[in-house]
């Protein structure tokens, strides 16, 4: 552990980017929990002042960081051969576009984006072990149990220039999900202001909570799946989320009754036969500005859809899976 004290950062480059996003980038090495007490408190200061955590860093505010203990960063070399030579392999087989600026990956399931909270190797420290002479920056983040488009920066300018299409969206979004039970079709919109929170545990979870951020998911019917030998039902949807907030699809899901399959933080007491699966939810598909032009990257939706589908009975499908 090392000991840090105060310091005070005038903002230029990070203008626009959430307070405790800036402070969770910044202070890699303190637990989640701790940056998010020190919020709490009012440890952190802006100005002078106290600054929530969904506040928008605006350029020469000076934010004061107080004196902390950090984990010393792992060295991307030092992780264990094995495990970090299978998850590059897993990640060379899995990119949908490279160039120059910037590297798409369809990100499997069960990987995280980055390590900490208890991982120790994750995207971004596998994509910098590889190739130590990039600077691999992630542009936006998906949960460690979502599969699929993920986009990463390898300079400065293309990250910051993702950063400002995500957080002003630009970037539209497609993803696939099934979800327990029948869902109505006249359900197309769900808008529900989300909360973050930290668990005692420091892990970062959200609510619905009218106190919290805005928050807007579309949903349609992809297919609407019969019975299975238990009796229970399933719906596969496509969620096009407007708002980018933490695991806002699978909170949206769960608030209208209908929790993704394989949701263990949301939805924790679902059929054993559901809470076996995988976390069923995959983000599909991308469009962002690339060298001035829109472009859109997808990532084809995984075979354990079609294969936990298999399971029901087939009534007519509203609309074949893109």
């Amino acid at each position: 552990m090392t000991t840090h004290g105060v310091v005070v950062v005038h903002i230029q480059a990070e203008h626009g980017r959430r307070l405790d996003n800036f402070l969770l980038a910044r202070l890699r090495g303190v637990p989640r929990s701790r940056v998010y007490r020190m919020l709490r408190r009012g440890e952190v200061r802006v100005n002078g002042s106290r600054a929530a955590p969904h506040y928008r860093l605006r350029r020469d505010d000076a934010v004061r960081i107080p004196p902390h203990r950090a984990r010393e960063a792992a060295d991307p070399t030092s992780i264990p051969a094995s495990a970090a030579n299978a998850v590059e392999r897993a990640l060379r087989a899995a990119v949908i576009h490279e160039d120059d600026n910037l590297l798409v990956v369809d990100k499997p399931s069960g990987l995280a984006v980055h390590g900490g909270s208890g991982v120790s190797l994750g995207v971004i420290e596998a994509l910098r072990r590889a190739n130590a002479e990039e600077r691999y920056e992630l542009a936006h983040r998906i949960d460690r149990d979502t599969s699929g488009c993920l986009v990463v920066a390898k300079n400065r300018a293309t990250l910051l220039d993702l950063h400002a299409q995500f957080r002003t969206g630009q970037v539209k979004k497609r993803y696939d999900a099934i979800v327990a039970g029948r869902w109505p079709a006249d359900v197309r919109r769900v808008e529900l202001p989300l909360l973050r929170f930290v668990t005692a545990q420091g892990e970062r979870r959200v609510r619905g909570d009218r106190r919290g951020e805005r928050a807007r998911t579309d949903f349609a019917v992809v297919r609407q799946l019969g019975d299975d030998d238990a009796g229970m039902t399933a719906t596969w949807l496509m969620a096009l989320p407007k708002t980018g907030r933490t695991h806002q699809i699978r909170v949206h899901a769960a608030a209208s009754g209908h929790p993704v399959v394989g949701d263990d933080k949301y939805a924790p007491n679902q059929p054993a036969a559901f809470a076996r699966s995988r976390l069923l939810l995959h983000a599909t598909e991308l469009t962002l500005r690339v060298d001035g032009e829109r472009r859109q990257f997808r990532a084809s939706v995984p075979a354990a859809f079609e294969e936990f589908a298999a399971r029901f009975g087939a009534p007519a499908a509203t609309k074949k899976p893109l």
